[in-house]
């Protein structure tokens, strides 16, 4: 059963948005789904909404929930979501 999935802060979806527009290549802490901290460096190529879950998409077919995320470019991400 997967779980729920919480919208992240709209700054921070902001700065996931300037990293793609820039083609900038980014650390990338998350965990994935067994809870295992996982890091990467790559560049942020789209960022997706799928069946009501947004996920960022790198490079090397890199899928990672938004909700997953731990820290980008050492920047943590903060409580709070983005419901509209």
């Amino acid at each position: 059963m997967k779980a729920t999935y919480i919208p992240i802060n709209c700054s921070y979806y902001d700065r996931l948005e300037a990293w793609a527009t820039l083609r900038e290549t980014c650390s990338i802490i998350w965990l994935d789904q067994d809870g295992i901290t996982r890091q990467v460096n790559s560049k942020i190529n789209d960022l997706l909404l799928n069946d009501g879950v947004e996920y960022l998409v790198g490079e090397n077919h890199l899928h990672i929930r938004l909700d997953q995320l731990i820290y980008v470019n050492g920047i943590p991400l903060p409580g709070g979501s983005c419901v509209i």
